[in-house]
């Protein structure tokens, strides 16, 4: 597994657990401050590296009468202002080709949604900005598959990419986390992430909304951080069962802390079992 640079951090190789998190979508500016402020707070007692994640607007809703996000300028107003607050990097998913300059213009870091990972213009248009990418692996599509959705990437010049595993469809209302897609990822030559909430999502199962069962959210985590992968993304939340947007599979800051600790441990204990500081995942071409 390759590493490349984020936010002023390295990910992968032998570069600590990387933890990407903040709440599912700008709700306001105050929670967003809060929540990154506790986060930061957290990262930095357990020397985790941290990238804030946000979205200023989520195209993807069960209902046209779910909530949304403020939009572009607004949302991006919000993560600016807490990177410079608390001096952290930031990323948010981008739908949209036309707000990619925008977004471009205040992240650290690209995040290309499941759903839109195989939209060509999108994938273009990302990685010509040169800023690190992040793309979430559609709940369609096999890990072997995400090859060709990197190349779309390195194929502009843009090397800084790394895929994240968030579940494969299972049925109409469920997903399913297949652990040997995380080694087959690594094959690709990129960081691998595991997203331990939406890995949880039980699509459109509440009705107009989305589900989850945000109980499976750690035991996933500890697998796939045993597994060898170079962090894990999580959206947080202060208060789970207020949040205007996957409200059934976010965690609050003291059950991410306490998880954070177990991954740390685990993430450890990979290292000194496999005898293996430099990676965990398979490197491209080699045998599984």
């Amino acid at each position: 597994m390759s590493t490349i640079k984020a936010g002023g951090f390295e990910i992968g190789g032998s570069s600590p657990l990387i933890l990407i998190a903040g709440p599912d979508v700008v709700e306001s500016q105050d929670l967003a401050m809060r929540t990154c402020e506790t986060l930061r707070e957290m990262t930095e007692a357990l020397s985790v590296p941290f990238i804030f994640k946000c979205s200023y607007q989520k195209a993807n809703r069960s209902s046209g009468a779910s909530y949304s996000g403020p939009g572009l300028h607004e949302g991006l107003e919000v993560l600016e202002k807490v990177k410079k607050e608390f001096g952290v990097p930031v990323t948010t998913d981008v739908h949209e080709t036309g707000d990619v300059e925008a977004v471009a213009g205040i992240v650290d870091l690209i995040q290309i949604p499941a759903f839109l990972c195989r939209q060509t213009p999108l994938a273009i248009a990302v990685a010509r900005t040169g800023i690190p990418v992040n793309i979430k692996k559609g709940q369609f599509v096999a890990p072997a598959a995400m090859h060709a959705l990197v190349k779309k990437i390195t194929g502009e010049g843009n090397t800084d990419v790394m895929v994240t595993e968030r579940g494969t469809s299972f049925g109409h209302n469920d997903l399913v986390v297949d652990m040997r897609g995380l080694a087959e990822m690594g094959r690709l030559g990129t960081p691998v992430i595991f997203d331990m909430a939406h890995s949880t999502q039980l699509p459109g199962a509440a009705g107009e909304r989305s589900g989850g069962e945000r109980k499976f959210a750690a035991p996933l985590a500890r697998a796939a951080v045993g597994a060898g992968v170079a962090g894990v993304f999580c959206e947080v939340h202060p208060d789970p069962s207020s949040a205007l947007c996957d409200a059934d599979s976010q965690v609050t800051p003291a059950q991410m802390r306490e998880i954070l600790v177990q991954l740390l441990a685990i993430d450890a204990a990979r290292r000194t079992v496999t005898g293996d500081e430099a990676r965990a995942l398979p490197t491209p071409g080699e045998e599984l």
